[in-house]
């Protein structure tokens, strides 16, 4: 990796991107005074990282770029208690199965994020919390952490303070979470020599925890720095669920998806969307504004992210899926040239009626096809209409013959049928 050496304001970096919210005293000092290692935590409470944790490793991708050393730190142990913050009510907690298969999946999401060459002097470091806990004791724990702060400082805190004056309450394991988070960083510090932990605005109390131990436990000067939440121009927070949120994960969110995401982004966004997860410098980006339409930045700004989550072919695939269903030019060769995979993905976008594969089995009549088999059409008789107004066709091929035969050859990898009504009305029928 080249170092931005010209970046190594790091604080400043973020200043100017809008990404920093809130930090403790001394730490503009502390980044000015040589190589920084700083951490931030990832909980694996969901199968994919997602794109608001993607705001924390621009973070570290700033962070390293800057010259400093960027430290991903998993929460195996965090995670099996459960966060309060920013939560209305206790959270379900996960099996230990789940949990491990999420940590392992968001570690090699994070390997392809940052450089973790050891060869690059700044590499970036891969730590799990469950290794400080697993042979830690109860009594251990009481002993060497919790005498170290007051429930009192603990209830200051904002998120445990509105769930304790909720109707919900705050169990007394989700009400420990900072102690654990806290004392991460504060083992951080004494074995990794960790000085700097971030991460988002609702992390400060349990950030501002670790600040507190550190300093009274091993009389330490650790600092912290948090960013805002990402939220949407008109106020609303990315989702959390699997079909709300944007993930970074292709399965989870197609690459054709996270694509159009960014290039149907409400205007008023693009200047915090370009400062957060662009990596172009900042002459570059207020150039691009001020030449560019808002349309033209979209798309390079799509192309930029998309190319570095899911990969060049990744979004070579979406234009083509993109040619595919909107450019009126594409033909029964751009349909034929899609692999299997991306007709899934198309699959995902259009209506996709499945069918048997036994339907086909000694050929189906046209008419039957598109009306009882697929339900494109309503009947026999409005499919016939259809095909008189010459406006079907089936895999880019127009259809004028009633007596048309489907059958599987017809399939595309086996398994896939494109039927078009008109230039608005696509279909891409699965074979099951």
């Amino acid at each position: 990796m080249m170092l931005n050496m010209a970046n190594h304001n790091f604080l400043e970096e973020l200043r100017w991107r809008g990404l920093i919210h809130d930090f403790t005293p001394g730490v503009e000092e502390h980044f000015n005074n040589g190589i920084v290692r700083a951490y931030i935590g990832f909980d694996p409470t969901a199968p994919s990282l997602t794109i608001g944790n993607y705001v924390q490793i621009m973070l570290l991708t700033f962070l390293q770029r800057a010259g400093h050393q960027p430290v991903v730190l998993m929460g195996g142990a965090t995670g099996r208690i459960g966060d309060p913050s920013g939560k209305d009510k206790e959270r379900d907690l996960k099996s230990f199965e789940e949990l491990d298969s999420n940590m392992a999946h968001q570690a090699e999401q994070a390997k392809r994020m940052l450089d973790f060459n050891p060869a690059t002097p700044n590499h970036a470091i891969l730590l799990n919390n469950y290794d400080f806990y697993k042979d830690m004791n109860i009594l251990d724990f009481l002993r060497d952490v919790g005498k170290y702060l007051t429930v009192n400082y603990m209830m200051s805190k904002e998120s445990v303070r509105r769930r304790i004056e909720g109707e919900t309450g705050i169990s007394f394991t989700e009400f420990s979470y900072q102690l654990l988070q806290g004392y991460d960083f504060v083992l951080l510090h004494r074995n990794h020599g960790i000085t700097v932990q971030m991460g988002g605005s609702d992390q400060f109390g349990n950030i501002t925890a670790g600040v507190e131990l550190a300093r009274k436990i091993d009389e330490a000067k650790v600092f912290a720095v948090t960013t805002p939440l990402l939220t949407k121009a008109d106020g609303s927070k990315f989702g959390k669920s699997e079909s709300g949120n944007l993930w970074l994960d292709a399965k989870l969110t197609t690459p054709y998806k996270f694509y159009q995401f960014w290039l149907n982004a409400d205007d008023r966004d693009l200047p915090k969307f370009l400062r957060y997860f662009s990596l172009k410098n900042r002459e570059e980006i207020e150039n691009i504004e001020a030449r560019q339409s808002a349309q033209d930045i979209k798309r390079v700004f799509a192309e930029e992210l998309t190319v570095r989550i899911h990969g060049q072919s990744a979004y070579e695939s979406v234009l083509t899926v993109s040619r595919l269903l909107f450019d009126p030019k594409a033909d029964a060769d751009t349909l034929r040239s899609l692999g299997a995979d991306t007709l899934a993905e198309v699959s995902e976008e259009i209506p996709a009626p499945k069918i048997a594969l036994s339907a086909l089995k000694n050929g189906l009549n046209i008419l039957d096809f598109l009306s009882e088999t697929t339900g494109i059409l309503e009947s026999r008789s409005e499919a016939k209409r259809a095909i008189q107004a010459n406006t079907i066709s089936v895999n880019k091929i127009k259809i004028n013959d009633l007596g048309v035969i489907i059958t599987t050859p017809d399939l595309l990898h086996g398994k896939f049928l494109m039927v078009e009504n008109g230039k608005k009305n696509k279909y891409l029928v699965v074979v099951e």
